[in-house]
């Protein structure tokens, strides 16, 4: 299965005061995964933004297997969980790299739910994915 893969190093400002990662950093590095597979793959998507496409949030999980801490170094692989109507699956999980061996290691995993909108004079109304973005997804299915 191919996933689109986000490399990230932890830094300190990730952590809590008893030195692991904060919980919800988990969430915003999937975020950050989602935005990055964006700019690599939706180039024209992003035009769409500017003409009142809106991707939101409808749900998000993560289920934490391991502690991660400062300069842990992280792949977040992202795949397809499916596309139904303006509505989008994506799956997520998240491997330690060990710097002895390069080994890796699955430490937590995810799901994002999010659909298509767009902004209209009544606020955001659903609207169909566009078929760049469904063509650029469809790469990553599992």
């Amino acid at each position: 299965m191919r996933s689109y893969e986000y490399r990230h190093m932890v830094s300190f400002e990730e952590t809590n005061l008893v030195g692991n990662v904060y919980y919800v950093n988990h969430l915003r590095w999937q975020g950050r995964c989602r935005e990055m597979f964006l700019y690599d793959h939706g180039v024209d998507v992003l035009k769409d933004f500017d003409e009142g496409l809106a991707i939101v949030t409808l749900r998000v999980n993560c289920e934490y297997l391991s502690e991660l801490v400062a300069f842990d170094r992280l792949i977040i692989r992202m795949t397809l969980g499916g596309i139904v109507q303006n509505r989008i699956a994506l799956r997520f999980e998240y491997w330690r790299i060990s710097p002895a061996d390069e080994s890796e290691h699955l430490i937590a995993r995810g799901e994002q739910h999010v659909a298509c909108m767009r902004r209209g004079a009544g606020g955001l109304e659903p609207t169909a994915i566009p078929e760049k973005l469904k063509d650029a997804l469809r790469l990553y299915a599992e």
